[in-house]
């Protein structure tokens, strides 16, 4: 059931990178880490936890720029 997780993460990931326009990519991505991040919940994994959620703070930081402006 864990791997299953994993997974459907994976596939947001791969999914996130085959958007053209940079907003869907990173929404998406933000899913995909976050689930990462639970994923990484599960496996007691704190490294993989910490880079999931530097990865969502990035994303989410870049979509408040785009909607924001410069």
């Amino acid at each position: 059931m864990i791997d299953v997780i994993g997974y459907s993460a994976l596939t947001l990931n791969l999914f996130s990178m085959t958007m053209k326009k940079v907003i869907h990519l990173r929404m998406l991505a933000i899913g995909a880490n976050s689930i990462y991040i639970i994923y990484g919940l599960f496996l007691h994994a704190t490294p993989f936890i910490i880079g999931c959620a530097i990865a969502v703070i990035i994303h989410t930081y870049h979509v408040y720029r785009l909607y924001i402006g410069n």
